[in-house]
């Protein structure tokens, strides 16, 4: 689709709409038509696009192009039936467009027919002079019905016609990557490359395939070809960082991910590296200083939030620690992962009501995971609830039928509450599924050994 950049195309758009706004009709041929509707198509007007097809066609009604055109304004608008109509009337006048097959095509996969629209695109490829347009359509048929090898291919015409075109490499390293076949696409890029060694979009591409592969050192030398070809290419810094990380040489890392902060806005995830880096090296202000920066930066990356306030209480400051998870709280009072750390805090500050109603709402949430349920029953047995404890305990045995960390706490619990039948027969099935975890009830129930039948089913089980 063309743009108005030379003088008539601007006096053409000019009179069009110098028309529309004095009523009167001027005359266009049907090209001058064809650049006024796909200018307001590109331009995202569809209105006009309208506008300019319904009058195009009252003076040129016999033009198949403009019908053509008004097809794929039919199909933006999800008119499908009406636009197959109207194909169908034009494949019986000329059977020769190559673009009637082509918008046959685009409706049958919106409608998910995939099979048929590549019958169609493989008519449109017979008449077509534009292969690569042709077989980019065909490509993406292919990756809906997951053929990656013959969706390949045509993505490969594509990229033998124009070896610059980017958009079919990467669909074709994404065939690759499906069919997990990473050696072949490093055998393809190396190729590639020996046809197009300046393309910093290949080496990239060669040094996410190296990083697959656990080729360490290609992929560095991938990215750095990759940057010397273009000292702005972003995405390969970042790659670059990741391998550097993986291979424990956080400075350097630093270093390029420190590079992407210049080259464009900074993100959230660059800080949260950073600060990761910074974590390994053991020097936590800076690494606390780039986890609040990515906080800042995206107030929804819970793992930010996470690593900050683990970093806290780490550094012993649970009150730092408390004062950020309220933060995170603020922002997402249903997270999981934050209500759980912040009874996580509150249990080292000794607040274990407020432990006790976090853990509570997890779970009231759906956050049905064994160690949350074990965590608020050892509060709640730590504060004396030991009803509500219980209640929590069945519940979980209902999750988790053959925990034994379940059933000792539930056997240690029905002893604290005089239901000694219950905690008999817990504790009884819990040392013949894992003695070895009999240490909870020495741990949270000492009293329970004050009980002679307690010791008998200790020492029966215990070889």
């Amino acid at each position: 689709m063309q743009d108005f950049t030379d003088d008539d195309e601007n006096l053409a758009l000019s009179k069009f709409e110098s028309m529309l706004q004095s009523n009167k009709v001027y005359f266009f041929d049907s090209e001058e038509f064809e650049e006024i509707v796909y200018y307001y198509m590109d331009t995202g007007k569809m209105n006009l696009a309208k506008k300019a097809i319904a009058l195009s066609l009252t003076q040129h009604p016999t033009s198949i192009p403009l019908k053509l055109i008004k097809v794929e304004l039919l199909i933006f608008e999800n008119k499908l039936k009406e636009a197959e109509k109207l194909l169908n009337y034009l494949e019986n006048i000329d059977p020769t467009f190559d673009e009637i097959y082509i918008q046959k095509a685009a409706i049958l996969s919106k409608s998910d027919n995939h099979n048929d629209a590549i019958f169609e695109l493989h008519k449109a490829l017979k008449l077509t002079n534009d292969l690569a347009d042709v077989h980019a359509l065909l490509g993406m048929e292919y990756l809906f019905i997951e053929k990656f090898d013959t969706a390949r291919a045509s993505f490969e015409v594509c990229l033998n016609i124009d070896i610059e075109d980017y958009a079919a490499l990467y669909n074709i390293i994404y065939c690759f990557d499906m069919l997990d076949k990473n050696n072949n696409a490093i055998v393809f890029l190396n190729n590639y490359i020996d046809r197009n060694p300046y393309s910093e979009v290949a080496w990239h591409q060669l040094g996410r395939q190296y990083t697959t592969t656990n080729k360490l050192y290609e992929a560095i030398r991938a990215y750095d070809y990759a940057i010397l070809i273009d000292e702005f290419f972003i995405g390969a810094y970042l790659e670059k960082a990741k391998v550097l990380e993986v291979q424990k040489r956080y400075d350097e890392a630093i270093s390029n991910y420190q590079i992407t902060l210049k080259l464009d806005d900074p993100t959230a995830y660059t800080y949260l590296q950073i600060a990761n880096c910074y974590e390994k090296l053991n020097d936590n202000k800076k690494a606390i200083k780039y986890y609040h920066n990515a906080v800042v930066e995206d107030p929804m990356l819970d793992k930010a939030w996470l690593l900050l306030t683990s970093l806290y209480l780490q550094g012993n400051n649970p009150q730092k620690a408390l004062y950020f998870i309220q933060k995170a709280l603020e922002v997402d009072g249903d997270n999981y992962d934050f209500l759980n750390r912040f009874a996580e805090i509150n249990i080292k500050l000794n607040l274990f009501e407020e432990a006790s109603k976090a853990f509570q709402k997890s779970i009231s949430l759906g956050d049905k995971r064994l160690g949350v349920y074990i965590a608020l029953t050892d509060v709640l047995h730590f504060i004396g609830d030991y009803d509500d404890a219980l209640l929590i305990l069945i519940d979980a045995k209902e999750q988790y039928p053959n925990s034994v960390e379940v059933l000792y706490r539930l056997s240690g619990l029905s002893c604290l509450i005089r239901k000694e039948n219950d905690a008999i027969f817990y504790l009884e099935n819990a040392l013949k599924m894992d003695y070895s975890y009999s240490s909870i009830i020495k741990e949270l129930y000492p009293e329970m050994f004050s009980k002679e039948v307690v010791k008998q089913l200790f020492d029966k089980f215990k070889y």
